[in-house]
């Protein structure tokens, strides 16, 4: 078909892992105590500014996410979410599991999706630590930073472990730094 080195180019899979780890409660004893979860993400996709990157987010604001994804989606069918159930047969713990892996799936196939991938609303969600009006103003150009500003941002400074992950290896040479 077509020459021989584009086919090497396109060689390199563009595999992108999602992770909802870590349920934790906040607030906890309190009426407004929420559950929130990890959002572990390593990508080699060009679609993203960060390659790895580490945000928790509560199922609220993933309300508010596909959302806001299904408005600009089209006629893009939006993943589901799993249930927002207030009747639950069994534990907490048990229903918070339930909900950990539905999310994760939910964000598995969102960023699959090509045209889901071009909402920069998806990007500030899973790498910055944006509060929803802060996205929606970000993504409006009301915000102090651009949405690739924000995501390195973040990415530099709370994320400093996602910096440190290429420089590792070096380290590690020199004899292991992490020697007493």
């Amino acid at each position: 078909m077509g020459s021989g080195s584009r086919m090497l180019e396109s060689r390199e899979e563009e595999l992108t892992t999602v992770r909802v780890q870590d349920p934790r409660v906040q607030n906890e004893g309190s009426w407004n105590s929420y559950v929130d979860y990890k959002i572990f993400l390593h990508t080699n996709s060009k679609a993203f500014t960060a390659k790895t990157s580490c945000v928790r987010r509560r199922y609220r604001e993933f309300v508010w996410l596909r959302r806001q994804l299904q408005k600009n989606a089209g006629l893009v069918p939006v993943p589901e979410l799993p249930g927002k159930s207030t009747f639950f047969v069994g534990s907490t713990d048990e229903f918070i599991e339930k909900r950990r892996q539905g999310l994760q799936q939910f964000l598995e196939k969102v960023v699959q999706n090509v045209v889901l991938l071009s909402d920069s609303r998806l990007h500030l969600f899973l790498q910055s630590q944006l509060s929803v009006p802060e996205i929606e103003a970000c993504v409006q150009g009301q915000g102090s930073q651009t949405v690739t500003e924000a995501i390195l941002h973040y990415a530099m400074s709370n994320c400093g472990w996602v910096q440190e992950e290429e420089s590792r290896p070096t380290l590690l040479q020199g004899g292991g730094v992490h020697g007493r």
